[in-house]
């Protein structure tokens, strides 16, 4: 007696009716198995010649929009991420944040905002010295990173923050960090602020800038705090 050969398993919905899902499909699966946010040059090379990378992207943002992930643009580049709304249902699932001092987090923001800015520029805006190893912690979360050398006496180092830093906070470009009315909205300013007070308009251009010379070999190894 013949014993009857089951038929393939066919999964339901595995085959695109059209290139158009052939190609949500493709982007699909590439961010979702991607580990960090992934550039549009490797999204586009992965799709035939022809296709609209900015028209697919838009139909698979808005596919996404209402699920409980959400197609983000962070660091100039393309993710998948849990909802904004659902992220305090899973936070007890995701091991905790490293904490960072009030020192480190103040000089974080002088980074973010003033970047390219020198350990001295940091310690004069804040008006207090940096403790021993603050600089050093955020350069070990990856969020803060040596740029150039001032072309000033002493040639001292500066900073600025990474690509890491964009991803971590959810930033498309730092220009997107909170302006002056933004941060009064939020409550970390007070409305009763110094005439003429502005908040500096952010940039990370990686070009270093008419007052930085290029780093040296072995400034990557430099102590963050020797180097003023």
């Amino acid at each position: 007696m013949t014993a009857l050969r089951k038929p393939p398993l066919k999964i339901v919905g595995s085959e695109p009716e059209t290139q158009a899902d052939e190609n949500q499909r493709v982007l699909e699966a590439i961010l979702f198995a991607a580990t960090d946010p992934v550039d549009e040059k490797l999204l586009a090379s992965r799709l035939p010649e022809g296709a609209d990378l900015k028209e697919e992207l838009k139909k698979l943002g808005d596919h996404y929009a209402i699920r409980g992930v959400n197609l983000v643009r962070v660091a100039g580049k393309w993710a998948l991420r849990t909802a904004s709304d659902l992220g305090h249902r899973i936070a007890r699932d995701t091991p905790p944040p490293r904490k960072l001092s009030r020192a480190a987090i103040e000089t974080l923001a002088i980074v973010a905002y003033h970047q390219p800015v020198t350990r001295a520029e940091v310690e004069e805006i804040r008006g207090v010295t940096i403790s021993k190893g603050t600089l050093d912690v955020l350069i070990e979360t990856g969020w803060v990173r040596l740029r150039g050398r001032r072309k000033a006496p002493g040639r001292p180092v500066t900073y600025g923050t990474t690509e890491q830093f964009l991803v971590h906070f959810g930033l498309d470009q730092v220009e997107d960090l909170p302006g002056l009315e933004e941060l009064k909205g939020a409550g970390f300013l007070d409305d009763r602020l110094p005439a003429g007070f502005s908040v500096p308009i952010p940039n990370d251009i990686s070009t270093l800038r008419d007052d930085e010379d290029p780093l040296e070999e072995g400034d990557a190894d430099l102590d963050p705090d020797s180097t003023k």
